[in-house]
């Protein structure tokens, strides 16, 4: 078994044919939590979820560069709608993805703060995780990274995941010791910086969950390619690489990681 811990096979991209890439993920013994930006993708991921009797999983919430007065399909966030999406369903195992994006809007960050905090109450209510995005400004004057660690702080909640860490190494670490999890996808195949692989090589295994982000950011040797679920063995195989263990020895860990982190009820 292998856990996709962040995939969108409920987004548009897997329209056409998200039941056959689920079958073909099941027979391959490949789990995946579907991850809402928006509340009817969040819908989206739990009907999904709701079909199958094992490996398929729903995370609900509203994504930063969806909310309010964002260019990118802005919605306001209301609460009592996601919290009815929760009590429908025991297939939701995280609220997310909710954080911080100056990458592609900042002018709405007190906005984005005040959602981010809504949700991580939520989470706090449900007893669920958090998935975290985070994303600093194209000049890089704006640190996302530090906001979230700032934001998770004051609300007194460390349990969830950075999803596809894009911060530098001491924030990392920070994050680890507080608790969370630092989620690695394919960019860490095809980072040319070197800086995310000098990441997970200092982070320990036991904090680090492994996931592809799909249809984005597919992994070497499938680039330019839709990603999919399936792809998350490829970053499994460049952990174990950079780490210098086995393919065997990181999936058992990053398996053992998300059932601590999302407690699968099935």
């Amino acid at each position: 078994m292998i856990i996709d811990t962040h995939a969108h096979v409920n987004f548009e991209a897997f329209e056409s044919d998200w039941q056959e890439v689920i079958a073909d993920c099941q027979q391959h013994e490949i789990w995946m939590i579907n991850v809402g930006a928006q509340l009817a993708t969040s819908r989206r991921a739990v009907d999904i979820a709701q079909q199958y009797e094992r490996g398929v999983y729903a995370a609900i919430g509203l994504h930063p560069i969806h909310v309010s007065g964002s260019e990118f399909h802005p919605e306001a966030f209301n609460v009592d709608d996601y919290r009815a999406l929760v009590l429908s369903s025991k297939k939701i195992v995280a609220i997310g993805e909710t954080g911080i994006d100056f990458f592609h809007s900042d002018s709405n960050f007190e906005n984005q703060k005040k959602v981010f905090t809504k949700q991580i109450r939520l989470a706090k209510e449900f007893d669920l995780p958090i998935i975290i995005h985070g994303r600093n400004s194209k000049d890089g004057t704006k640190d996302a990274y530090q906001e979230i660690l700032n934001i998770v702080k004051t609300e007194k909640y460390n349990r969830g995941v950075v999803h596809c860490y894009g911060g530098n190494l001491s924030q990392a670490l920070e994050f680890s010791e507080l608790g969370f999890y630092v989620g690695f996808t394919g960019i860490v195949t095809f980072d040319k910086t070197g800086k995310l692989p000098e990441i997970a090589s200092k982070i320990s295994l036991s904090s680090m969950l492994i996931e592809t982000d799909s249809p984005y950011l597919a992994p070497e040797p499938h680039r330019g390619k839709r990603n999919q679920p399936q792809y998350v063995r490829q970053v499994a195989e460049k952990i174990a690489e950079i780490k210098s263990v086995s393919y065997t020895t990181v999936v058992e860990e990053m398996t053992k990681n998300s059932f601590n982190l999302f407690k699968f009820n099935s």
